[in-house]
């Protein structure tokens, strides 16, 4: 079976899936775009643009605005693989995203999920 390219995929098909989980855990749309925001330094509006255009995944990371410096507070496991062990640099800003993502459907406060 080939391996998928997720940083090749649109940013649109993969962003859906990250506010779905958020979604069905009771938390909201909003708050998915406040810890990807706090993450890339995209603005939500700039992200709800690039929903819908042929942006790859990828491209949305590598292009980011201003990736947050706290990043690297971002610790544990992502799909059984520990976040902060990652050496490709763009999946693991991917996996961060994952992350955050994940303490949000499972209902951790905002406040700890940005690191403040």
């Amino acid at each position: 079976m080939p391996r998928i390219d997720v940083t090749q995929m649109p940013f649109g098909t993969l962003y859906s899936l990250l506010v779905n989980k958020a979604e069905k855990k009771g938390r909201t749309r909003e708050e998915v775009d406040q810890v990807t925001a706090w993450l890339t330094g995209y603005a939500p509006a700039e992200i709800a643009q690039m929903e819908g255009s042929d942006l790859t995944y990828g491209d949305f990371f590598r292009s980011a605005p201003a990736m947050n410096p706290n990043r690297s507070l971002i610790t544990g496991k992502v799909c059984g693989v520990r976040v902060e062990e990652i050496e490709d640099p763009l999946m693991r800003e991917i996996r961060y995203l994952d992350k955050l993502v994940d303490e949000l459907a499972k209902g951790k406060p905002m406040a700890n999920i940005l690191r403040t």
